[in-house]
């Protein structure tokens, strides 16, 4: 009998731990491949915003002078650097 009381007392903590071991499967999530929205029902209500005849008038084009200027004596200057090497 003494035998029979310590084997059932080793042996429950091990059928806890057992149990305790199985985890439920996660549940399973399933997404609609298609998503409608609808907004037959809705009103929506509101006023348009936009100037009241204002407007900006462009002025005339102006004719400016080029500001780029080409050197005249640059290739005269790269072949004597050229000619220095």
């Amino acid at each position: 009998m003494r035998n029979l009381l310590v084997t059932i007392g080793i042996l429950l903590p091990l059928l806890g731990a057992a149990q305790e071991g199985k985890a439920p499967p996660p549940p399973k999530v399933e997404y609609e491949k298609k998503t409608v929205i609808n907004f037959e029902d809705d009103t929506i209500e509101g006023d348009l915003k936009r100037p009241d005849g204002e407007y900006v008038e462009a002025r005339q084009r102006v004719d400016h002078s080029n500001l780029i200027r080409i050197r005249e004596e640059w290739r005269d200057k790269v072949m004597q650097a050229s000619g220095d090497l």
